[in-house]
């Protein structure tokens, strides 16, 4: 078996989890659910749901990970003596994991096209720009090919060359990126609606059943739970680390990402309204998702003039190292497999796994309409909640809670007395499958 990886330093592994956690989500997701939902009464709720909700299931997967030291599929399989249906709720992480980075890559490579149309409108390349900045599949084709092989390269280094030594460097530059152009954006015509929009509450609306999905939905996606991800991570823990605390930390990052890409993000939308940008749509509701990321904003950065071209190329580097923190944990959950399973060398497991993805990600190209809304809604609104159902069931009743308990001492000798062993094991027992299966059902009927 080959010699597992694990992170260097506290820092290192709450940098590389909190990388996993901030994706697009956060920052295209995020800002414009608080703004349609109530502004800071939505940060509110999302705030006590991902500690209520999301970071039970992080520390499940955590310890998981740490006190079985190997991937999903053999993890889920250890604490359940072997049982089948461990190993296949291990696999079916695997897969769904794999799909989500299968379309994850073809916004990446979006990212990076707009990022390299910055570079060329620099230069004047008209023709170059029109063709990076319209959707085609010779483009997508080609910028999720770039995006697979950085992901590739990042992930080839192992624990500590790859995932922990890019972790450390990119996840500051995302923080200072969106700082300066907060600064800004702040500072722009038009911006202080935004800001009232963004942070003022409106409690009226605190109770509202789709507020409070939507929020639920928010805060679990965003910390990327149920697919292994944090179960893969947490193997590559020390253990003499108090998970707990650690696990708060990650989940502490990932808000705080979220709530200043909000600081950013509605701000910029009331200065493109400011520019005459179209920012709502039909029903009077602000635009989001890809819409926002590549009509709105680019509208707005082309009408600043020069800076804006600047301002640009910042706001998708940014993008593209959201998408690159996420994605490396992605394929590192199948990549780990394949090494400790299955014996193979990192190198080839990461180009083979490398290779089906990217496959994948051709097939939903060229069948765009049909495959892209499906495979998100697939993966993220069914398999992503019912996994960290299971997950839920794992820790709550098959595992066994000495195990648990001897786990958790080995980072803290007092941990049966904390608050944390007071809490969580009824809770993610009884607490987290019930409110997961009501979201759940909401959210498909």
């Amino acid at each position: 078996m080959a010699m597992r990886g694990e992170f260097s330093s506290r820092i290192g592994f709450i940098l590389a989890a909190a990388g996993s956690a901030v994706g697009l989500g956060n920052i295209w997701g995020f800002p414009t659910q608080v703004a349609t939902n109530g502004g800071a009464a939505f940060v509110l709720v999302y705030l006590l749901l991902a500690f209520v909700l999301s970071y039970p299931v992080l520390m499940a997967e955590l310890i998981i990970g740490r006190a079985t030291r190997s991937n999903m599929i053999d993890a889920l399989g250890s604490i359940s003596n072997g049982s089948a249906i461990g190993r296949a709720t291990g696999a079916w992480g695997f897969v769904t994991v794999s799909m989500i980075l299968a379309f994850y890559a073809i916004v990446g490579g979006w990212m990076l096209a707009y990022l390299a149309d910055g570079a060329v409108s620099l230069v004047g390349a008209d023709a170059a720009s029109q063709w990076l900045v319209s959707f085609s599949t010779p483009r997508n084709i080609i910028f999720c090919a770039i995006f697979m092989v950085l992901t590739s390269l990042i992930v080839l280094g192992g624990v500590k060359a790859g995932i922990e030594k890019w972790s450390v460097r990119l996840m500051p530059t995302l923080v200072i990126i969106i700082l300066l152009l907060i600064g800004y954006v702040s500072m722009q015509p038009g911006a202080a609606e935004g800001w009232s929009a963004y942070l003022v509450p409106d409690f009226s609306r605190v109770f509202e059943a789709e507020l409070l999905i939507s929020a639920m939905g928010q805060a679990f996606f965003s910390m990327s739970l149920g697919v292994g991800t944090m179960l893969v991570y947490g193997s590559y823990v020390s253990k003499q680390e108090n998970l707990p605390r650690i696990g708060a930390s990650v989940a502490l990052v990932d808000i705080g990402v979220a709530i200043i890409a909000g600081m950013l993000i509605i701000p910029a939308m009331y200065v493109a309204l400011y520019n005459g940008v179209e920012i709502f749509n039909a029903d009077g509701v602000l635009i989001d998702g890809d819409k926002l990321i590549f009509t709105v904003l680019p509208a707005l950065f082309g009408s600043i003039g020069t800076m804006g071209i600047v301002v640009s190329m910042a706001f998708f580097a940014l993008m593209g190292i959201a998408s690159v923190t996420s994605s490396i944990s992605m394929l590192e959950v199948p990549v780990s497999y394949l090494v400790e399973s299955k014996g193979m060398q990192r190198k080839k497991a990461v180009w083979l796994m490398t290779a089906i993805i990217f496959a994948a990600s051709c097939i939903i190209m060229l069948n765009f309409d049909q495959l892209f809304g499906m495979v998100v809604k697939l993966t993220t609104e069914w398999s992503q909640p019912l996994l960290g159902l299971v997950l839920c069931i794992f820790a709550g009743w098959v595992w066994r809670r000495d195990a648990i308990l001897a786990e958790l001492k080995q980072g803290d000798e007092a941990a049966e007395h904390s608050l944390f062993w007071k809490i969580w094991p009824w809770y993610v027992r009884f607490v987290c499958p019930v409110i997961i299966a009501v979201m759940f059902v909401r959210s498909v009927i």
